[in-house]
């Protein structure tokens, strides 16, 4: 059974900064690609970091230099470090399994976890 389970989000002041984990079961983690999306209240999911199985990753233009997504393949777990925080990243933070082409979410979504940053 294919599982995603985000942790890691909280309170924190503009300027700071958090780092956000995803742990993944049932899925073959070393071969997968992952994105980390985000969804603000009244609006859509947002993809904002990926990352393939070949560590390649691509950032949206807002979080570009702020945001880093990583991989374990020994944990089945994906981070999101993000840093210079500011008050319009607060959003539900999810992570994915994606496909290489189009960059689709493929799983059933997680709970996400809540990013909340203070001006």
């Amino acid at each position: 059974q294919v599982q995603l389970v985000e942790s890691g989000g909280g309170l924190v002041q503009a300027g700071g900064s958090l780092r956000l984990s995803c742990a993944a079961s049932g899925i073959p983690f070393s071969f997968a690609a992952f994105a980390w999306y985000r969804q603000a209240p009244g609006k859509q999911r947002d993809l904002v970091a990926s990352m393939d199985n070949f560590n390649n990753t691509n950032y949206v233009g807002s979080v570009e230099g702020r945001f880093t997504i990583s991989r374990d393949n020994a944990r089945n777990t994906v981070y999101l470090q993000m840093g210079s925080l500011k008050p319009e990243d607060t959003a539900i933070y999810y992570c994915n399994e994606i496909s290489l082409a189009g960059r689709r979410a493929l799983r059933p979504w997680g709970l996400g976890t809540q990013v909340t940053v203070s001006s």
